[in-house]
């Protein structure tokens, strides 16, 4: 093309386009309308559950004037079987929940991260002893390992967050040695070792930056995850000790009214429903926006 044609080109308007693969990843995943759903719902319960200390008073006060009260305009949700409003209880249940699962992810990280680079990077002896480790704890289905682990610590958040975050180690180590294999037999991996990089700093400036991608959406699926599982402890009266309100615990309480008092469990359920749900559209909707190939498909 002469530079005439170019010029002529800019003078009626054509601009340049860039590909759609250049777009960033929030403006991938906000374009997606149930990623954005779900950030909506995630931020309005997060951001009510952080405000209960200034929105709502003392979700343990008792009134036993006001016992399985229905939802009215004094008590949108209802009371429960001590007359405690439901409505202050879900909220402050939120600020435990979403505490549980992200200090669970973290932790979950924090192990299975490292080890995971160490197993696919190193190989060998090392993969192996690893691997057949993870195959151990896998062979346990994630809340039944949990379960066998808060009965041998017992109950209480500390001893929740542990179990769900050992029950979640696994997964991240699967994923980042995956990960770690492919990115070890790449060529700029080798153009480092011939530049005289050692394995500590290949690890560091190449392999765990190029894991973060898969460890990112992981982690947003594993924190609805992890806040379900711990809501299944505290079902089993094996989680938060009462009376802390804690959505799993509250839903274990309310089984007993369900039939005659069907707000008491509907609404703690609706709240893990609606989070786990939320949590599961966002990690679908980072899955597609940190695609390199989304721009194409999209």
């Amino acid at each position: 093309m002469s530079p005439s044609t170019r010029a002529s080109d800019t003078d009626k308007g054509v601009r340049p386009t860039l590909p759609s693969a250049g777009r960033s990843a929030w403006d991938r995943l906000r374009r997606r309308r149930t990623a954005a759903a779900g950030l909506v719902v995630l931020g309005m319960l997060l951001a009510s559950s952080l405000a209960a200390p200034l929105l709502m008073g003392d979700p343990d006060a008792v009134d036993f004037a006001a016992v399985l009260q229905s939802p009215s305009p004094a008590h949108p949700l209802g009371t429960d079987q001590l007359g405690r409003d439901l409505l202050t209880r879900v909220i402050y249940g939120g600020r435990i929940s979403f505490l549980i699962g992200a200090l669970a992810v973290l932790l979950a990280l924090a192990a299975g991260i490292p080890v995971g680079v160490i197993s696919g990077y190193a190989g060998g002896t090392v993969d192996l002893l690893v691997q057949r480790g993870v195959d151990l704890l896998l062979a346990f289905p994630g809340f039944l390992l949990a379960l066998t682990l808060i009965a041998v610590l017992g109950v209480g958040v500390t001893n929740v967050v542990v179990s769900v975050a050992v029950a979640a180690i696994p997964v991240y180590v699967r994923l980042v040695r995956g990960a770690t294999l492919v990115i070890r037999e790449q060529t700029y991996i080798e153009a480092a070792r011939a530049l005289g990089a050692g394995d500590r700093a290949i690890i560091l400036r190449h392999v765990l930056p190029n894991c973060l991608t898969p460890v990112i959406v992981q982690s947003t699926l594993q924190l609805g995850a992890a806040i379900l599982t711990a809501a299944g402890l505290g079902f089993l009266g094996l989680g938060v000790r009462p009376p802390t309100p804690e959505w799993g615990t509250m839903l274990g309480e309310g089984q007993t009214y369900l039939l005659s008092y069907w707000f008491i469990a509907t609404f703690p359920g609706l709240a893990i429903f609606l989070v786990v749900m939320a949590f599961n559209l966002v990690g679908d909707g980072l899955r597609d926006a940190l695609d390199p190939r989304a721009g194409a498909r999209g």
